[in-house]
């Protein structure tokens, strides 16, 4: 068990104020790191912190449309803090349009926040005055990046990008030890998730949960992949893609 300990580990956890970025702040505590939650939404950052068990964590604003402000929010936390040992991605944008509707703006909002803020926090963190030598960096992809639906062009280029482009890094990081992984969830029983489910007939539901063999997974369940994939149970593992699916892609 002490392969998957993070203790004294100081881990950075982006779209931690709710959904499947809350739920990884949470395990990661329960798992003996020191969380930095980050978000938009002070208040629910500030939910999340009352939610973590242990002590030295901290929360901090941020806006990933502004990569200006990377430098400063890493180097104030590291001077707060410590020296980062791994970074859970999370925050993201779902996104559904149609290709007649699709626009240069909305493409670019979306693969801004998707893919190109994880590569430049890769970029602004990966410095010796700032991360511990063999830091992990986990991106939450989605199985969208390794499939597709219609309507979600855009959103599933976004997650290739960011499922391919972590590859990449992880093979120019890896002389350092840095490791570089994602994790691509199915459909997961978030609030969002569930208010969406309220607004479909029970039938159209049924036929969802059908395409996994396993049901529908729980934000847990992909928290507790980012705990192996920050680990050093997971010390030979970078460049990968650990798909998270109840069965999804298996058809």
């Amino acid at each position: 068990m002490s392969h998957f300990k993070l203790t004294n580990k100081l881990i950075i956890v982006t779209g931690a104020s709710s959904g499947i970025g809350q739920a990884c702040a949470i395990m990661c505590s329960k798992y003996g790191a020191n969380v930095i939650a980050t978000g938009r939404n002070q208040d629910r950052l500030n939910e999340t912190l009352s939610s973590l068990e242990g002590t030295g964590h901290g929360t901090i604003s941020l806006d990933l449309n502004s990569f200006d402000q990377y430098p400063k929010i890493i180097t104030r936390i590291v001077e707060e803090h410590g020296k980062i040992d791994g970074v859970i991605h999370s925050a993201g944008v779902e996104s559904t349009i149609p290709v007649q509707l699709l626009s240069e703006a909305k493409m670019s909002d979306v693969l801004k926040i998707n893919s190109f803020s994880f590569f430049e926090l890769v970029k602004v963190i990966n410095k010796k005055k700032l991360s511990s030598p063999g830091i992990s960096f986990v991106g939450i992809a989605s199985v969208m990046g390794v499939t597709a639906q219609k309507g979600k062009t855009i959103y599933c280029a976004s997650k290739a990008a960011l499922i391919n482009g972590a590859k990449a890094m992880a093979l120019e990081l890896a002389a350092k030890g840095t490791r570089i992984n994602t994790v691509a969830p199915a459909i997961v029983e978030t609030s969002m998730v569930k208010a969406l489910f309220s607004q479909m007939n029970e039938e159209s539901v049924l036929e969802i949960k059908k395409m996994h063999p396993l049901g529908f997974g729980n934000t847990d369940d992909v928290a507790l992949a980012c705990i192996y994939l920050l680990s050093d149970a997971s010390k030979w593992v970078t460049g990968s893609n650990l798909v998270i699916d109840g069965g999804y892609t298996a058809h």
